[in-house]
C-alpha cells in the first residue's frame, strides 16, 4: 500500500505484515490441498514423529468437511496452531459452519476451551456440536453465547452434555432461552454434576422458568457459579427459585441482578440466607426491592456466616433500607461480609454514623454508597431573620 493512501489507523509496515500473513496462509492452504489430493495423504498424515503432522491432519479433515458441507473454511481455524483455546467468535459460521467444524473437534485433544460466541448457530448448529461435544473429553469450557439457540438448541446441547462430565464451564447468554428451554436446563443440572459454571444471562427465563429451575437448583451437587442476570424471574417463580437456593449446598456465586424479584423475592432470599451456609457472593441489583424488602433480606444477614459480597444497587431501598441491611450485619458477630454495595443510594447521617461504628468492630468491611443525602438546615424563615441594621447598636 502506498504511504500516501494509508489509512489513519494503519501503522507503518502493517500492510507488509498483512501481506506476509496472507502469503503464509495461502502457502499453508496450498500445502493442505496437496496433502488432501495426494493418494498417500492418509498414511503420510499418520506418520509418527512428523513435525506438525497432528495439525496437518486436523486442517485436512476440516477442509474436507467444509467441502462436503459447501462452506468456506474459517482461515483463523487454519492459523490456530496447537493453542489450548479455539476462538472462532464473530465468524458468521451459521448451522452449516458448525456441521463442518463438528467432526474436527475430536481430532484436537489439546483444545480446552471452545469459543463460538455470536455465530448464528441456531438449533441446527447446536445439534451438530452437541454430538461432537458428547464424545470429546478434552474440552472443559464452552462458550455458545449469542447464537439464537432457542429451545431446540438447548434441548440438543443439554442432551449431548448430560453424558459428558468433562465440560465444567458453559456460557449460554443471549440465546432467547424461555420456559421451554428451562426444562432441558433443569435436566442438565441434575445429570451433569461436573458442571461448575453456568451463564444464562440475557435470556427470557420467566416466572415459570424459575419454578422449573428451582428443584434442580436445590438438588444440584456440582455448580458453584450461576449467572441469571437480565432475565424475567419474578413473582412466584422468583420465590420458588430462592427456595431452591435455600436447599443448595454447593453454589458460591449467584448473580440474579436485573430481574424482578421485588419484595417477595427479597424476603425469600433472606429466608434462604438463614440456612444456606455456602453462598459467598450475591448480586441482586435492579430487582425492584424497596426498603421493606431490604429489611426482609437483612433478616438473613442477621444469622448468615458465609456471605462475603452483597450487591443491591439500583433498587429503591432508600437510606432506610440500607440502614436495615447494615444493622443486620452489626447484629451478627459471625458475619463474613466484606462488601456491601449500595453505591447509587443516597444515605443519611444515621447510616453514616452506623457505618463509622462498624469500621471499628469490622475493619475488613467495605461499604459503597452514593452521596450522602442533604440534611435540612435549621434556618429561620427570611421574614423572621433579624436584620443587620437591627443587630447594630
Amino acid at each position: 500500500m502506498d504511504a500516501a493512501i494509508r489509512g489513519p489507523c494503519e501503522r507503518p509496515g502493517e500492510d507488509e505484515e498483512q501481506d506476509k500473513e496472507r502469503v503464509s496462509g495461502a502457502g499453508h492452504v496450498a500445502g493442505l490441498r496437496e496433502a488432501e489430493e495426494s493418494p498417500d495423504s492418509d498414511s503420510d498424515l499418520e506418520t509418527a514423529g512428523t513435525p506438525g503432522s497432528g495439525e496437518l491432519a486436523r486442517d485436512t479433515l476440516y477442509l474436507r468437511s467444509c467441502r462436503a458441507h459447501g462452506v468456506v473454511p474459517a482461515s483463523c481455524f487454519l492459523r490456530q496452531g496447537s493453542t489450548p483455546e479455539l476462538n472462532l467468535r464473530h465468524r458468521g459460521l451459521g448451522p452449516q459452519g458448525a456441521r463442518a467444524l463438528a467432526p474436527t473437534l475430536a481430532s484436537i485433544p489439546y483444545v480446552k476451551r471452545l469459543d463460538l460466541r455470536d455465530n448464528g448457530l441456531r438449533g441446527a448448529g447446536a445439534k451438530a456440536l452437541a454430538g461432537a461435544l458428547s464424545k470429546t473429553s478434552s474440552i472443559c469450557d464452552v462458550d455458545l453465547s449469542e447464537n439464537q439457540l432457542g429451545a431446540a438448541g438447548a434441548q440438543a446441547l443439554c442432551a449431548g452434555l448430560s453424558g459428558n462430565q468433562s465440560v465444567q464451564k458453559l456460557w449460554l447468554a443471549g440465546n432467547g432461552l424461555e420456559e421451554q428451554a428451562a426444562q432441558y436446563l433443569a435436566e442438565l443440572l441434575l445429570a451433569h454434576t461436573g458442571l461448575k459454571f453456568l451463564d444464562l444471562s440475557y435470556n427470557q427465563l420467566n416466572e415459570q422458568a424459575g419454578e422449573t429451575l428451582a428443584p434442580a437448583l436445590a438438588e444440584n451437587t456440582g455448580l458453584t457459579e450461576l449467572h441469571l442476570s437480565w432475565n424475567h424471574l419474578r413473582g412466584p417463580g422468583a420465590v420458588a427459585f430462592a427456595r431452591g437456593l435455600e436447599a443448595n449446598i454447593f453454589l458460591k456465586v449467584l448473580d440474579i441482578s436485573h430481574n424482578g424479584f421485588g419484595d417477595p423475592g427479597a424476603s425469600a432470599v433472606g429466608e434462604a440466607l438463614k440456612t444456606n451456609n455456602v453462598l459467598e457472593e450475591l448480586n441482586m441489583s435492579n430487582n425492584r426491592i424497596s426498603a421493606a424488602g431490604a429489611q426482609s433480606l437483612g433478616l438473613g444477614l442477621r444469622v448468615n456466616q458465609t456471605l462475603r459480597i452483597l450487591v443491591v444497587t439500583r433498587n429503591p431501598v432508600r437510606s432506610e433500607g440500607c440502614f436495615s441491611l447494615l444493622q443486620a450485619v452489626q447484629d451478627n458477630p459471625a458475619s463474613a461480609l466484606e462488601l456491601l454495595d449500595v453505591s447509587d443510594v443516597q444515605v443519611n447521617r444515621e447510616f453514616d454514623d452506623l457505618a463509622g461504628s462498624l469500621q471499628v468492630t469490622l475493619p475488613g468491611l467495605r461499604i459503597k454508597t452514593g452521596a450522602r443525602r442533604a440534611e435540612p438546615k435549621n434556618e429561620s424563615p427570611p421574614s423572621l431573620r433579624p436584620s443587620l441594621s437591627a443587630s447594630v447598636p
